[in-house]
């Protein structure tokens, strides 16, 4: 068992989208290096001026 209610499938696609997001972050720094101000890792809401966007499923 891999944890509560959660089969291996959902814990290796949460592992994909944990290295990826990682991957992500590990680029954005070495983008901005050497910078003053560290990178946001987190995106802010959209306006109310932005088109709407349809959910990742």
């Amino acid at each position: 068992m891999t944890g509560k209610g959660r089969d291996a499938k959902d814990v290796k696609k949460d592992k994909e989208e944990k290295r990826k997001l990682e991957d992500e972050l590990e680029e954005g720094l070495e983008d901005t290096f050497p910078a003053s101000d560290p990178v946001s890792v987190t995106q802010p809401h959209p306006s109310d001026l932005d088109p709407p966007v349809k959910p990742k499923r």
